[in-house]
């Protein structure tokens, strides 16, 4: 959907269902796609569309089981000092999203992509309940189940959609050390008014594709993202193969969660200033703001940077500003393991 990065109604969904890394096969407990029909094994490929490997990028992967529940959700880990920078992707999109970004920003700090549910490898019991609550829910149980009564400082870093969940999960206040929000190219005017579009936008898209290498070119080709590399690492995650019809589709059915679009979004921008944390609002174009946000802007409540020459997917399309921006976030705020600076980042001169 991403396709223009002057055109919101990318905004809602993540648009380009881009897949991302095929599953890959855990020796230990079963991943989100033990229930899925086993896929071809992705072939070493040195062609331009070929997959690329997630372990470039990051430094391991694991599965996050919620006590009292079937729900699983996969993670993708890097870096061992800092905050921990936890990035949630947008609709159709997965965590390793954020791949080529994480390999830099886990150098100052620890950054934790996590699969939402629906999406990648994680495996819940309604994949498609992805109303706000369940959502939110959702991210503050893989937080605690990870690091108990005393998480690290966390900086939430959302794409879209996942700015959103960011969003909500920030003015519900039941992460103790939230320490930072990041959003990325998501804003309730406009995210609000593209919900129109939407089911066409899905519809309209490829469906269905040969290999992971035709997916990975049609994204690139159809504009929704614009870095090849990114796009050889993250598309295989959000495809799922389809054994009847012996070709690849997209692995989340957001067509199917119209029901919860609306609330992704409805309030978002009152609740996004209302936030105490520092902020940080990434836009690909000036023509998203709202009013709202435009007079927080003007008011000092946020910072805002104008990511130019990139699409929806700033994350994915420049990924080395994407992290310089990060990271100076972190330092300029001073956010730590226990809110020191980060040894080794100096905070800007103003």
């Amino acid at each position: 959907m991403e396709n223009s990065s002057t055109n919101l109604s990318s905004l809602p969904e993540e648009e380009s269902q881009n897949g991302e890394t095929a599953p890959q096969s855990d020796s230990k407990l079963p991943s989100a796609f033990s229930s899925k029909p086993d896929r071809p094994p992705i072939q070493t490929s040195s062609q331009k569309y070929g997959p690329l490997d997630w372990k470039d990028y990051f430094d391991q992967e694991d599965d996050v089981r919620i006590p009292d529940s079937d729900n699983v959700f996969h993670i993708y880990k890097a870096g061992s000092e800092g905050p921990v920078v936890l990035c949630l992707h947008g609709g159709g999109y997965s965590g390793l999203s954020f791949a080529l970004s994480a390999s830099q920003i886990k150098e100052r700090a620890r950054v934790v992509a996590l699969d939402l549910r629906g999406h990648g490898k994680s495996s819940t019991e309604n994949d498609l309940d992805l109303s706000i609550e369940t959502i939110c829910n959702d991210v503050v149980a893989v937080v605690k189940t990870m690091y108990g009564d005393s998480p690290p400082a966390i900086v939430m870093v959302g794409h879209s959609m996942g700015g959103a969940l960011a969003v909500h999960i920030a003015a519900k206040k039941v992460l103790p050390s939230l320490a930072g929000m990041v959003v990325v190219d998501v804003v309730e005017g406009t995210a609000l008014a593209s919900l129109i579009h939407m089911q066409k936008i899905l519809s309209n898209r490829m469906q269905h594709f040969s290999s992971i290498d035709k997916a990975i070119e049609w994204s690139i080709k159809g504009g929704s993202l614009r870095n090849i590399d990114s796009a050889r690492v993250s598309i295989p995650s959000t495809l799922i193969y389809d054994d009847a019809r012996k070709c690849y589709t997209h692995r989340a059915r957001l067509e199917e969660t119209e029901q919860y679009w609306r609330g992704w979004y409805e309030g978002l921008s009152e609740k996004f200033l209302s936030s105490p944390v520092p902020k940080l609002l990434l836009l690909a174009g000036t023509d998203r703001l709202d009013r709202t946000l435009t007079i927080g802007q003007m008011q000092g409540k946020f910072q805002m940077v104008v990511v130019r020459h990139t699409g929806h997917a700033i994350q994915e399309d420049v990924p080395d500003e994407f992290a310089n921006l990060i990271l100076t976030f972190i330092s300029r705020n001073k956010i730590g393991p226990r809110g020191v600076e980060i040894p080794g980042l100096r905070r800007p001169l103003k």
